[in-house]
């Protein structure tokens, strides 16, 4: 029986998958999918404190799922494709091994 290691890349699924598992920051995700944003206009539509939002964006940060760029005084927000796509490709191996065998009988020991 062969059992699989873990990806190579685990910590940057998990913490992708945790970053995902917010209603708050699939939103956030949502609106950058359009264009960049900057704090400001996130926090408007979000109708949100900056302080809360930053928490978000922060943990989107760590799972490099978003990009921040600095321009003056303000942060701009911009989605990071290639993290989805390690995402993608890791969910993607579950379809690929879609049947699932039963479980073999183990050995007796005496």
């Amino acid at each position: 029986m062969q059992v699989q290691s873990s990806p190579p890349n685990l910590t940057a699924i998990t913490s992708g998958f945790h970053a995902l598992s917010d209603p708050i920051r699939v939103r956030l995700l949502e609106l950058l999918r359009e264009q960049e944003l900057c704090v400001c206009e996130l926090c408007a539509v979000l109708q949100m404190s900056q302080s809360k939002l930053s928490f978000h964006l922060k943990t989107l940060k760590e799972a490099s799922l978003v990009r921040a760029r600095q321009e003056g005084r303000w942060i701009y927000y911009s989605l990071n494709l290639p993290q989805f796509v390690v995402l993608e490709q890791y969910l993607a191996e579950y379809r690929r091994f879609s049947p699932i065998f039963p479980a073999r009988p183990c050995p007796d020991k005496p």
